[in-house]
């Protein structure tokens, strides 16, 4: 400690000495014994003060000095007493003097304790964040660093701002900030791929609309007389046709030939041998059960079972492929962590909170291993996402042109109507097979026709497909994969991603490597997978997650059928694509049956060649020319 000035005091006061024997303040004379002692010490205002003790006694003279005898000073010529005011003005300021010096020597003291010493520690930092983060009751955080015996994770040999209750709570908030990056990191993958699911399937639906519009305005305008009854049967196909598309079990071929076989007995009263009443509902349910027998329609029904077929089934796969992508998204965005993994996260994220590190971030290399130890299971995923990503283009890139949805639905119509015309080219020979296995028509009253199908019911629709239109199947299948595209390692770099964006310090700034903070992590930095976990320094992994693998199992499975592995092959029944205008110029034959494979193939022999001309609105001129 420095060395303190000393108090301050009066020099007289110091020096004076006390006479002995007698007495009395200190610099002040007694009075003297016996009628020759001196005057009494007195002072009159404006004359001298009192003479000191001795200080008019000579040399054998007594402690009084001689009686009335005059000051050996005096005779000296020492200066002239003080006046009596300034003596007691002088001992005022004497006494005001002392109390300063006590005050400042006071002061002093204080400076000198408080200097060089640091303030007394505090957890208020912590209890700032903990409050922030509405982690738990701010009661629960001490004011002060305590020793913390009871942590089981951040644990550390100095002092801690942390109990074990709030390193329960901190562990909790560990695994749902990681929870909440991983979504985060993935929201806009998730949104992609949901909101053109959706997408699609609205576009599905809305072409089925306009392919039944299409179909009914074929009746009302060629066959009007039958249009009522077909209106129903057209209805039920197309409704199949939805079903199939959004998931049920079903076959094409199946609805297909049961949309041939409920329109055959409507052809053949109204068409093939039209009569004054109708058939009746006995004959019609024969004539239902020998359509395929009978072959009425040629090759038409064949032909649409593997148009529908070939367009359908990858177009149902397309939908069943984006949701599977977002249910892998919703799985690995919600993974629960193991008990290894959730320790390591508090390690890395709340333990520096302890020790009031409160600003502190992780090293990128102790990022990287403990993240790429929690997340080894995703980056399992990583080689069957990819192949995902590459199916659903490759399959993108086959919907197009003759095979796409948007050309098959939309051409239905012309198909259905070269049926009716083989039915009635056929007539002939249809009647008389139809009178060996049913017999002679049965008929009944016949009903009132008409057509009550409003063919501008969906005219808004039709505008949304205009020829300059963006938002057809095939512009929008274009973007949507162009948009995907950079997703295709999405998985393998998510560790890395998360860390270098989110959650590890930058560069050149001091970090925390699980103990202290450091200028950088010198331990060894392990790779992506579960593998190469063997080797990590801050995380123990396992074998791979019973959930991830159903995962997996699954992008198998639809990559699989996006390849086309499960497609049956429709080629051989492709209808010959019609121009831009909806005509179709089809040689067709009397003769021509399932296994000619006729229908412009330019096989078989043909009687008769017929010009099939357009019957209803064109799809060509709404979704624009076919690649």
């Amino acid at each position: 400690m420095p060395a303190l000035p000393l108090p301050f005091v009066f020099p007289s006061a110091a020096r004076t000495p006390r006479t002995p024997g007698v007495r009395g303040r200190a610099g002040i004379s007694p009075p003297g014994p016996g009628p020759d002692r001196a005057a009494p010490s007195r002072c009159r205002p404006g004359r001298g003060a009192p003479p000191r003790a001795g200080a008019g006694a000579g040399p054998g003279e007594g402690p009084g000095g001689a009686a009335g005898g005059a000051s050996p000073a005096a005779a000296l010529g020492a200066p002239r007493p003080r006046p009596c005011g300034s003596w007691r003005r002088s001992r005022a300021m004497g006494a005001k003097s002392l109390c300063l010096g006590v005050l400042t020597v006071a002061v002093l003291l204080l400076a000198a304790a408080s200097q060089g010493a640091e303030p007394p520690p505090s957890c208020e930092a912590v209890r700032k964040v903990f409050q922030l983060r509405r982690l738990g009751p701010l009661g629960g955080v001490p004011e002060f660093p305590r020793a913390g015996v009871d942590l089981q994770v951040c644990t550390s040999k100095n002092s801690t701002c942390c109990t074990k209750k709030m390193e329960e709570r901190y562990q909790i908030a560990a695994k749902q900030d990681i929870q909440q990056v991983l979504q985060t990191s993935s929201a806009t993958l998730k949104f992609l791929i949901s909101h053109n699911a959706a997408a699609f399937q609205e576009t599905f639906e809305m072409l089925i609309r306009l392919a039944e519009n299409y179909t009914s305005t074929l009746f009302c305008n060629a066959y009007r007389n039958m249009a009522a009854e077909a209106a129903v049967h057209v209805q039920e196909f197309f409704t199949d046709v939805g079903l199939f598309l959004f998931g049920t079990d079903a076959s094409t071929e199946e609805f297909v030939n049961r949309f041939f076989d409920t329109l055959f007995p409507v052809v053949y009263n109204h068409v093939i041998n039209p009569g004054p009443t109708d058939i009746s509902l006995e004959y019609a349910e024969c004539l239902r059960a020998a359509r395929r027998d009978i072959r009425p329609f040629g090759s038409i029904p064949r032909k649409a079972i593997g148009q529908m077929g070939r367009s359908l089934l990858p177009s149902r796969t397309l939908l069943q492929a984006l949701n599977l992508g977002v249910e892998v998204i919703n799985t690995t965005d919600h993974l629960p962590f193991s008990r290894e993994c959730s320790r390591a996260l508090l390690r890395m994220q709340y333990c520096p909170q302890c020790q009031g590190l409160t600003l502190s971030k992780p090293c990128l290399g102790y990022c990287l291993n403990i993240l790429r130890g929690c997340l080894a299971h995703l980056a399992e995923v990583d080689l069957h996402w990819q192949g995902y990503i590459q199916a659903l283009e490759e399959l993108s890139g086959a919907l197009s042109g003759a095979h796409s949805i948007e050309h098959v639905l939309l051409n239905f119509h012309s198909l259905v109507h070269n049926a009716l015309v083989q039915a009635g080219i056929n007539g002939p020979e249809v009647s008389e097979q139809v009178n060996k296995i049913c017999g002679p028509p049965v008929r009944k009253p016949k009903q009132s026709p008409g057509c009550s199908f409003d063919q501008n019911k969906d005219n808004q629709v039709l505008k949304m497909f205009s020829r300059d239109s963006e938002q057809t199947l095939t512009n929008r299948r274009k973007e949507f994969i162009r948009h995907l595209r950079p997703y295709r390692a999405f998985y393998g770099g998510l560790a890395d991603q998360l860390c270098a964006n989110e959650l590890a310090a930058a560069d050149g700034l001091p970090c925390w490597n699980g103990e202290d903070l450091v200028g950088s992590y010198t331990r060894r930095v392990v790779g992506s997978g579960i593998k190469a976990q063997s080797a990590n320094p801050e995380v123990k992994v396992k074998g791979t997650d019973p959930v991830i693998r159903q995962i997996i199992d699954k992008l198998k499975h639809v990559v699989q059928l996006l390849q086309g592995k499960s497609f049956p092959k429709y080629d051989k029944w492709d209808l010959q694509q019609t121009g831009s205008g909806g005509g179709v110029d089809e040689q067709i034959s009397g003769d021509c049956d399932d296994e000619d494979g006729c229908g412009g193939s330019g096989s078989g022999e043909f009687k008769r060649v017929l010009k099939i001309t357009d019957p209803g609105p064109s799809p060509g001129n709404y979704l624009g020319g076919w690649e």
